[in-house]
């Protein structure tokens, strides 16, 4: 499936909430993991404001991949963000979404 990337160079993006564990399997604590790497991955919540419009968006980030402290609040940059669209189906159910996932995040200067 293909992946788009996302060009964040005139937003302004800041941690809405803190990063935690990836779950592959909630039921048995099982983490999600990179398949190339096998890093854990975890997701942390991003505020972009870009053009007088923000929004919230869930991002995957292998563990490696942000420093120890990203709190809310705090003003960031985004490495290497894709966008990449998914569907499943669960219990007969189809779902389908955007999933968004970045190399990095690095505290802004």
């Amino acid at each position: 499936m293909p992946s788009f990337k996302i060009d964040l160079s005139s937003a302004v993006v800041f941690v809405a909430t803190a990063p935690e564990p990836k779950m592959a399997n909630k039921k048995t604590g099982e983490r999600a993991t990179d398949r190339d790497t096998g890093a854990g991955l975890s997701t942390v919540g991003l505020l972009v404001s870009d053009e007088g419009e923000g929004n919230l968006y869930q991002v995957t980030i292998p563990e490696t991949g942000y420093p120890e402290g990203l709190a809310p609040g705090m003003p960031v940059r985004v490495v290497g963000l894709k966008a990449r669209d998914w569907e499943n189906e669960f219990n007969g159910q189809k779902r389908h979404g955007i999933s968004f996932r970045a190399v990095a995040i690095t505290a802004a200067a």
